[in-house]
């Protein structure tokens, strides 16, 4: 069941259990496996969502995100065999992005094509984090899908509302009041009329490739075109 906006006006504590900490540290493991084999001079992989900040349940996916584009052979390289790929467009004004499915519910996902600072910040908005952080057992603040602010503790964590909170929120987090906004709206809209899914999946067969695949749908989608356009691509 997906998680509804809260509407929270003073913090709440939430304290871990030894199991908590344990699953966190065996969830980070294979995140941090994944990153390093990732990492090189040209791909800079981070964990973001509940692994970065700390606050995982026993349904938490591993998502790792690369936020420049690079080659897809580059990736899928170090991988290995994926269960499977796929590229995906929210709307036909967002990025289009490439996400590789593999054991251990990790996900790794990468643009296409160049983000848009607001779609780097939806990272940064949810909690970002890298090896480095990873090895040092950090943990970042960030908002969940219930809009509310996760702040790291040494026992847990304290949760604070975001709505109504935007501006202390985005100060704590270092990005802009536009992206609480769009949260706030996609996130509250969604609860009221329902998901309304996404623009654009397309499953990958093992002798296609990203890019090919990326021209393909960009020659007969005029809409892709002209957000590629738009971004200089």
């Amino acid at each position: 069941m997906a998680k509804k906006p809260e509407v929270l006006h003073e913090f709440r504590e939430v304290r871990y259990t030894q199991n908590h900490w344990d699953q966190l540290q065996t969830i980070r493991k294979t995140a941090l496996d994944t990153i390093v084999k990732l990492e090189s001079d040209r791909i800079k992989p981070f964990v973001y969502g509940s692994v970065a900040r700390g606050d995982i349940t026993k349904s938490s996916d591993i998502d790792i995100i690369i936020l420049r584009p690079v080659s897809s052979y580059r990736i899928e390289l170090v991988l290995g065999t994926p269960l499977k790929r796929e590229l995906v467009q929210a709307t036909p004004s967002m990025v289009l992005k490439g996400h590789i499915h593999l054991q251990e519910n990790t996900v790794v996902t990468f643009p296409l094509f160049k983000l848009m600072p607001r779609e780097e910040e939806f990272y940064r908005w949810g909690g970002l984090l890298d090896s480095h952080g990873l090895k040092d057992n950090s943990r970042v603040y960030g908002v969940d899908k219930r809009l509310v602010l996760i702040e790291p503790i040494e026992t847990g964590h304290l949760e604070q509302g975001v709505i109504g909170h935007e501006e202390e929120v985005c100060r704590k987090l270092g990005v802009s009041l536009a992206i609480a906004k769009e949260r706030v709206r996609v996130l509250t809209r969604r609860d009221s009329v329902g998901r309304t899914g996404v623009y654009l999946t397309r499953h990958l067969d093992d002798d296609e490739n990203f890019e090919a695949v990326a021209k393909s749908l960009q020659d007969s989608d005029p809409a892709l075109r002209r957000t590629i356009h738009r971004r200089g691509g």
